[in-house]
């Protein structure tokens, strides 16, 4: 490696202008200079190569977040399908009938399909309100053995992509007496 045109580089040690030689010093003084000049540079190194591993981390994270939620969009557009389906059973009726029969396979073969890429339906009738999922549009008396705070009835389910909330779940809870 060449250090004549480097800046950073220790001078060369001076020769003793009586005998033209390099004195003892003047090496050891040179050495500490290069020691010196060694160890900058193995820790800017180091300091180059750590940053280096931390953005390839950051970069596997954001890999793997955008890979978790690339369908969020289309499995946000499907919400209103499924609730439509869930409508349509609601409205059928109890009794067993070839068009209610049809409407349950084609809800549960979406919700399989959603929920084989990360999509988990919040259905917290009977569960206690939790704010993070759902979302309370009434409270109402509470029956007799229901603690306040009670999730009664489910004007809309909600949804969980990969453990992030897509929509909260719209609920009536019961009120304190």
């Amino acid at each position: 490696m060449n250090h004549e045109n480097d800046p950073a580089a220790p001078a060369p040690a001076a020769a003793d202008p009586a005998t033209g030689a390099t004195t003892e010093a003047d090496l050891a003084s040179e050495n500490a200079d290069l020691k010196l000049a060694i160890a900058q540079l193995r820790e800017e190194s180091l300091r180059e190569r750590a940053e280096l591993d931390n953005q390839r981390r950051r970069m596997a994270r954001e890999l793997e977040t955008a890979r978790r939620f690339a369908n969020e969009r289309l499995l946000g557009e499907l919400l209103p399908v499924f609730d439509s389906l869930h409508a349509g059973l609601k409205a059928a009726g109890g009794e067993p009938h070839p068009l209610r029969e049809g409407l349950e396979l084609t809800l549960r073969q979406l919700l399989k399909a959603a929920a084989d890429n990360g999509l988990t339906e919040i259905d917290p009738k009977g569960e206690s309100f939790d704010p993070e999922r759902h979302q309370a549009v009434s409270q109402a008396a509470a029956p007799e053995g229901v603690p306040p705070g009670t999730v009664l009835e489910v004007f809309q389910r909600g949804y969980v992509l990969n453990e992030r909330l897509l929509r909260p779940a719209l609920v009536v809870v019961a009120a304190e007496s």
